[in-house]
């Protein structure tokens, strides 16, 4: 029980890593605010954590307003009296297409909630993880970090390679206050997010690449599973982590490697 009596929040909790990470933490003792934007689903994984012997609290926000953000970290603070661990996980693949294709509203709807909304996520948190120190964690991806060969996905891999910039600034300013700050990097993992995909017309702009057998080396082609990934996000926010901060962290079964 890693986490008796220490409060967490997850965005984009209802579902995927988010879901199997809330889910983790409640098993260990944490009280988790389920962060998310379907009502129905956030209900579901709150209801399931209580289920299970823990505590939890729906909560719906769009991270990408500034307000709903606010308001959902000040609710969580004012039903469990306290935050330790922030999972900025929320995000979106959103469209993924030639550049000259891709409209300045695509654009910045990605942005605004894979990069706006983990800053605002962080921003109106960081005064309550101040009181008694505490661990971020950004779910950033191994596109833009260490996989470049997706193409169209221009606007998708900029969110993600400056979610890692942010988090290094901000592992170094906030380090004086006990605050860790960590990224993780899924390659391939078996959740929904391919859902909030779409692709427009990459046949003509894509380079032909070829790959050896099996996408995934470690595991011969198979997908990750989003509790892989709760397990290193569980060990980024646990003691066991306590020197750890600034670094990002790839789980993708050396996909990326071969594939970048």
């Amino acid at each position: 029980m890693r986490f008796t009596n220490r409060v967490v929040l997850v965005t984009g909790g209802s579902s995927g890593i988010g879901e199997a990470a809330a889910k983790a933490f409640g098993k260990e003792g944490a009280a988790v605010a389920v962060l998310g934007t379907t009502p129905g689903e956030v209900e579901r994984v709150k209801n399931e954590i209580i289920k299970a012997g823990g505590k939890a609290l729906a909560i719906l926000a769009d991270i990408a307003q500034p307000e709903e953000v606010e308001r959902a970290v000040r609710e969580t603070v004012e039903t469990f009296a306290r935050l330790d661990v922030v999972f900025a996980n929320a995000g979106i693949n959103g469209v993924w297409a030639p550049v000259d294709e891709l409209t300045p509203e695509e654009w910045d709807k990605t942005l605004d909630i894979n990069l706006k909304g983990t800053f605002l996520t962080v921003k109106y948190a960081v005064p309550y993880l101040k009181k008694d120190g505490g661990s971020i964690i950004i779910t950033s991806s191994v596109n833009g970090t260490r996989m470049f060969s997706n193409t169209g996905a221009s606007a998708y891999a900029s969110s993600k390679a400056a979610q890692v910039a942010f988090a290094k600034m901000i592992a170094l300013e906030l380090a004086k206050h006990k605050i860790r700050v960590n990224v993780i990097c899924p390659g391939t993992i078996g959740t929904d997010i391919e859902s909030s995909t779409e692709r427009l017309n990459l046949g003509t702009a894509q380079e032909p690449v070829a790959f050896p057998n099996g996408k995934i080396p470690l595991t011969d082609g198979d997908p990750g599973t989003s509790e892989n990934v709760a397990d290193l996000v569980l060990f980024l926010a646990s003691d066991a982590a306590k020197h750890v901060s600034g670094t990002e962290v790839w789980i993708d079964g050396a996909q990326s490697l071969l594939q970048g």
